[in-house]
């Protein structure tokens, strides 16, 4: 299918752009329009967003620099599941326990929410498999089933624990001990699903123009002015989802948000050679800190994803990334790499999202940092119930505010960060031996 647009912009050489179910372009602003809501960003965090307005009745303008979906929304792991990049332990002590347990609940819902769209609007967002399993990389049985009881007491989850026997039927590597599979978390075809969710958008009288760079932005009267290349949007309220991609588009979310890039390969088919390695039909990331995430699509192909680094372009991509699946799984030496690409994820430095409002009718989403195609959806749905309906559960989110991120340092710090957990991991490995 072609993926380019009238104008060139096309979306980055990955398996979701080869298999792409979308239209060859949307349109461009070409001109002067009036809209109740602007959403700028058409990634996840900014389509749920409008796509929960627009199905509350609101009218609804989504300006796109590129392709909806062309960020990380489009070009990710593909993985469904509850929770933020923060873990719930750390969030708790944060806000206590009600509040934590309210704000993982917004990502339950969202899972079924997801689900609903998909059947609801006949999004084709296959293959679809259901189980998430998260591999211990070190020896803890004890605590991984604790954890296990803990949230299915407290979520209904389901989580199964598996032992380090079951571990090794499913997984042929040394590397893993103990697991914990989740049942309802699912992978799916997050580009596919991304423009499944633009298109229903759309179907509910959202208008979404794609390459329409937003230039500048006038936020300080009743009517809020958003400018591109070619046209503006008049508004009475704006909602700011660009994460990773805001540049210097506005100075206060731009200061407290840190890009960083990650990067995933998909091999070759592997045929008979996949049951040598893995042998399990589910999601699997591994309990590192700076962890690996893949799944094996039907056709036998291996998605791999992994890595943190401030280089958003790395060259030799398919080289290191095969090399992080021989360190796992040794006995697929000589398999190569059909395409690899990078991604650019948008952090914060507290790792949960920013939600909120900064003055009257400028709202932001974003910084979901690597746990995004459930948790964007929950913070679209919290961002359009506080426009049009005046609920307040976005104000879960306030403790988890805009802290500055490094500025240019960031990405330095990012790296060095990422450095540290990698120790962090080699320490916790060495002890668990």
């Amino acid at each position: 299918m072609n993926t380019a647009t009238e104008n060139g912009a096309r979306y980055i050489d990955s398996y979701y752009s080869r298999s792409v179910k979308a239209p060859a372009a949307r349109p461009v602003l070409d001109t002067d329009t009036d809209c109740d809501i602007c959403v700028v960003g058409g990634g996840m965090a900014g389509l749920a967003t409008a796509l929960g307005l627009a199905e509350r009745g609101r009218d609804v303008v989504l300006l796109e620099a590129n392709r909806v979906g062309w960020g990380a929304s489009g070009r990710n792991g593909g993985f469904v599941s509850g929770g933020y990049s923060l873990g719930l332990g750390d969030i708790e002590a944060r806000v206590g326990r009600a509040d934590a347990d309210a704000l993982f609940r917004l990502t339950l819902d969202a899972m079924d929410l997801i689900k609903n769209r998909i059947e609801r609007y006949a999004i084709d967002a296959g293959p679809m498999r259901s189980g998430i399993m998260k591999a211990s990389w070190f020896a803890n049985p004890d605590g991984l089933k604790a954890n296990a009881d803990m949230m299915n007491e407290r979520f209904g989850l389901g989580l199964e624990f598996q032992s380090r026997e079951q571990m090794r039927e499913l997984y042929r590597t040394a590397r893993y001990y103990e697991g914990v599979l989740n049942p309802t978390a699912f992978q799916f075809h997050s580009l596919n699903f991304t423009n499944g969710i633009a298109d229903a958008a759309m179907s509910n009288g959202a208008r979404i123009y794609e390459n329409s760079v937003v230039t500048h932005m006038d936020l300080t009267h009743d009517r809020k002015r958003i400018d591109t290349a070619r046209g503006s949007v008049s508004a009475n309220q704006v909602v700011i989802c660009c994460s990773g991609y805001i540049g210097y588009l506005h100075p206060k979310l731009s200061r407290a948000t840190l890009p960083v890039g990650t990067y995933v390969v998909l091999t070759e088919p592997l045929g008979d050679r996949l049951q040598d390695a893995i042998r399990a039909p589910y999601g699997t990331s591994d309990s590192r800190i700076a962890n690996d995430y893949y799944r094996a699509l039907p056709d036998t192909r291996l998605l791999w994803g992994g890595r943190v680094s401030s280089n958003l372009s790395p060259r030799d991509l398919d080289k290191k990334m095969i090399g992080d699946i021989l360190r796992i799984y040794p006995q697929l030496e000589g398999i190569r790499a059909e395409v690899a690409w990078p991604g650019t994820m948008g952090y914060s430095v507290h790792k949960m999202p920013q939600i909120g409002r900064l003055s009257d009718g400028v709202w932001f989403n974003q910084g979901y940092g690597g746990h995004g195609m459930c948790a964007t959806t929950a913070g679209g749905e919290v961002v359009a119930k506080a426009i049009a309906d005046g609920d307040e559960t976005y104000k879960l989110f306030a403790p988890f505010g805009l802290d500055f991120a490094g500025g240019q340092l960031g990405p330095v710090i990012a790296q060095i960060a990422y450095w540290g957990f990698q120790l962090q991991d080699l320490w916790s490995a060495w002890r668990s031996k």
